[in-house]
């Protein structure tokens, strides 16, 4: 989980409350952390405070939003006018809690989000900000388009369907491909390779990883870093 609150006492607690129900907890303290570290992806969901030094949790999450960034996020905030439900719900937050509130609602909330498949939004499949559209057969890293074959996009949204799975070559073979293959051919491992090329290391990033001796697997966060060589 991601918290953004710059109230040393509720981030406190927050931190206290989350880990006490098993979930890691990483704690920004103003929007411009916030928005760095939930864009770099990995959190399950973001517990995001509207009165924020920066800029409001309105725009934060109007930016995590135009990036492409699916993650559930929970609003809190002091103010329970209905016109500021509206206004954060609008600038793409999954739900909204007003303060002062009891923990174990504040938990409930986050165990319905977080109970979620795959994240699909009108844009379609989602991981970090990497971004399938699955109709119109279309993806994007950020906000640059990649051009994929139609076999690449078929392996991507398998992938993206499923993210952290560990999806073996026959698995892949069975689902992506109309004829069949021996089992020892490397069809797959050119395709992946391919696709590596156009979605990670154009972009000097690590989404698809090769698990020795077993198949691949697409991180949930839509890729980290790659190391410099």
């Amino acid at each position: 989980m991601l918290v953004v609150e710059d109230e040393p006492k509720m981030a406190g607690l927050l931190r206290r409350g989350l880990a006490e129900e098993g979930y890691g907890v990483d704690v920004a303290a103003d929007s411009p952390a916030g928005l760095s570290a939930a864009s770099g992806g990995g959190y399950d969901a973001v517990v995001l405070d509207v009165m924020l030094p920066g800029f409001p949790g309105f725009e934060l999450c109007r930016r995590l939003r135009e990036r492409g960034i699916e993650v559930p996020v929970l609003m809190l905030t002091a103010r329970d006018a209905v016109d500021d439900r509206v206004r954060g719900l609008d600038s793409g937050a999954d739900d909204y809690l007003a303060k002062p509130f009891h923990l174990e609602e504040l938990l409930a909330r986050l165990r319905a989000l977080t109970r979620r498949g795959p994240l699909v939004s009108a844009r379609g499949l989602v991981a970090g900000n990497l971004r399938l559209d699955s109709e119109g057969m279309r993806c994007w890293r950020g906000e640059a388009e990649v051009n994929l074959t139609a076999r690449e996009h078929a392996l991507l949204e398998f992938f993206m369907e499923q993210p952290g799975r560990v999806l073996t070559r026959e698995v892949l073979l069975e689902n992506c491909w109309d004829l069949a293959f021996e089992a020892n051919s490397n069809v797959v491992d050119v395709h992946v390779r391919a696709l590596r090329e156009k979605i990670d290391r154009r972009f000097g990033v690590r989404s698809i990883e090769t698990v020795r001796g077993v198949g691949y697997r697409l991180r949930a966060d839509g890729g980290r870093r790659a190391a410099q060589p």
